[in-house]
């Protein structure tokens, strides 16, 4: 990756441009990174890959409700009870 100053990426903009095109380009300020500019592409692929990382939280999180209760419901169980559900389950 990258790495510019802020006063060159002022200076060169057109070129800091070109860069992100090809690859992710940090952005510096008294040596400490304080922004990255990257390509439409790859902001399309960050976007996408955070939705679906949404979607698989919601989808864990719906699971894990369901689980949870069912579980709650059948905390006192018995050893028979075990036993039949793994059976069931095989």
């Amino acid at each position: 990756m990258r790495t510019l100053t802020s006063v060159d990426a002022q200076n060169r903009f057109g070129e800091l441009l070109d860069s992100a095109q090809r690859e992710p380009v940090t952005i510096t300020r008294r040596g400490r990174a304080v922004a990255v500019m990257i390509s439409p592409q790859d902001m399309e692929i960050l976007l996408d890959a955070r939705y679906k990382r949404e979607a698989a939280v919601t989808a864990f999180e719906r699971f894990f409700a369901r689980t949870d209760s069912k579980l709650k419901a059948t905390s006192k169980l018995s050893d028979a009870d075990v036993a039949r559900w793994v059976r069931e389950l095989r």
